[in-house]
């Protein structure tokens, strides 16, 4: 019965950073009341100034769901997903917070396996986890595969944060605990994730897993390129050095 009472007193801030993602928003978002059904969430998107007319669209879903519930908080170009994360948690109103992607690729349909995971364990993240029984990866090649498990297994290797998925982006946090890791880092990009993640570990806080399967991308383009593993390999030294 507490643990009921405790799930029925949180909320759930859903931050959600957008460019040029016009064509899956509305999918995102009904998705997202279907699954979470009767829980107390507020999904607010931080879009980049997308040339597209995806904040055109978040304007019309706001009609047909409520400005408390789909708040838009537009910044006016491309300036990153950590600050996105900041930008969206000075306006979020819940006691958690969820990041999740905004191209499908994180479904929501494991929201209520990150809610329920949290509240049986009283856990401050849960994490979805592509390398775990019951997790995968959808529609990639065997060569971004293999980069995407190198990735992981050298950081394991390297940096023991003891969970299994670094560089994923699809977690639930404990409010006060994502705004004290957030304030110490300093990655940008795809090394941000795992330094959020590696600096919860070495902070103590209490972290959980869920199995999920990512599906890459509906619409749009992948941002993965060499570039990124450049950055990837940077960051990982960088993260050696200093956690």
């Amino acid at each position: 019965m507490d643990g009921h009472h405790q799930k029925q007193k949180n909320k759930y801030s859903i931050i959600v950073p957008t460019y040029n993602e016009r064509l899956n928003i509305g999918l995102i978002v009904y998705l997202i009341f279907k699954h979470l059904g009767d829980a107390d969430f507020e999904i607010i998107i931080v879009d980049d100034g997308s040339p597209d007319g995806t904040q055109d669209v978040v304007k019309q879903l706001q009609q047909v769901y409520g400005e408390d519930r789909i708040l838009l908080r537009a910044r006016p170009r491309k300036l990153g997903l950590g600050t996105a994360y900041i930008h969206g948690m000075k306006h979020a109103s819940g006691n958690f917070v969820v990041i999740m992607d905004a191209d499908l690729s994180h479904h929501p349909k494991y929201l209520p396996s990150f809610i329920r995971k949290q509240s049986e364990t009283g856990a401050d993240i849960v994490t979805g986890t592509r390398y775990v029984k019951g997790g995968g990866v959808h529609g990639w090649n065997l060569m971004r595969k293999l980069t995407s498990r190198g990735a992981n297994v050298l950081a394991q290797t390297l940096l023991w944060p003891g969970v299994s998925d670094l560089t994923g982006s699809f977690r639930l946090y404990r409010k006060s605990v994502l705004e004290d890791i957030i304030s110490c880092c300093v990655s940008k990009g795809y090394v941000f994730q795992m330094e959020m993640i590696v600096r919860a570990s070495r902070k103590g806080y209490h972290i959980e897993e869920v199995p999920i399967t990512f599906v890459d991308r509906v619409f749009g383009s992948s941002k993965l390129g060499g570039s990124e593993i450049v950055e990837y390999l940077k960051g990982l030294a960088y993260l050696l050095v200093t956690t």
